[in-house]
């Protein structure tokens, strides 16, 4: 029994790792690439990045985040934020519309708030609209919230509620908003209302279909600023930004804010 055990390939005596050369056509590349490519700071920042939308993930926006996801969110905001402490905002990648992922702002969970208690008011997208591509010290911020009345509006986009204002650069990260007005355009009207405004049994007259056209370019706005009264605003911190994601910190203990990259908004 001993000789058969002897003649098992298990059983060959391996070689003293001492002793052992690699061929020099066949060196180890792959290993040494995928070890620098996990340790690169790129890949990290992306990993860091997705670990931040996964924590915002459940939280409906920022309304029914608990104490623990808060304490996640914070510690993985602070993990992007590294990325870009020291660096000064690029206007021309900050240029163009960014979609609200997580909130911790008052100002903005009272609307989900006023949404999840009244069954017919609808909150959708949040955006932040930024005008500076060719700029160097500020630019206009649009703040939009798409808004809706059910049954007289179309579901989650019935209504566009825009915030308006001017910003200016004042240091590497910080922008100064100093606000203009408030404006409710795009009207979107149910079909419901349609019907009843205009019936589908009845030819649509000219009165009605001058109506309905009214309602659909319908554009009222107030003017926060004047010259009796001076203009409200606030100093906001973009603590990271790159071509897909902003980060945003209200100073004064305003809240936090994660927006990620969206297609182009049109507004009236």
């Amino acid at each position: 029994m001993k000789s058969l055990a002897l003649a098992t390939p298990l059983a060959l005596p391996t070689a003293n790792p001492r002793r052992s050369h690699r061929s020099p056509l066949f060196p180890p590349i792959r290993v040494r690439v995928s070890a620098a490519i996990a340790s690169s700071p790129a890949v990290e920042l992306e990993r860091r990045k997705l670990d931040l939308l996964q924590a915002v993930q459940d939280t409906q926006r920022g309304l029914s985040v608990t104490a623990d996801q808060r304490s996640s969110i914070e510690e993985a905001l602070v993990c992007v934020e590294e990325y870009g402490a020291g660096s000064p905002v690029d206007l021309a990648k900050l240029d163009g519309t960014w979609r609200l992922n997580y909130t911790s702002a008052s100002d903005v969970l009272v609307l989900f708030e006023a949404a999840n208690r009244l069954p017919f008011l609808q909150v959708g997208q949040i955006f932040q609209k930024f005008e500076c591509k060719d700029r160097s010290d500020g630019g206009v911020i649009r703040n939009v919230v798409r808004w809706s009345i059910s049954p007289l509006l179309e579901e989650q986009e019935g209504a566009t509620l825009v915030v308006s204002a001017k910003f200016s650069v004042i240091s590497k990260r910080n922008i100064f908003l100093q606000f203009e007005e408030v404006a409710v355009e795009n009207i979107r009207i149910s079909e419901e209302l349609q019907t009843l405004i205009a019936p589908a049994i009845l030819p649509r007259s000219y009165l009605t279909l001058q109506i309905l056209q009214f309602i659909r370019t319908f554009r009222t706005q107030v003017p926060v600023s004047g010259p009796e009264r001076r203009s409200p605003g606030g100093l906001y911190y973009l603590s990271y930004l790159d071509r897909d994601m902003l980060l945003g910190r209200a100073v004064g203990g305003g809240g936090v804010f994660v927006f990620t990259r969206a297609q182009p908004l049109t507004l009236q």
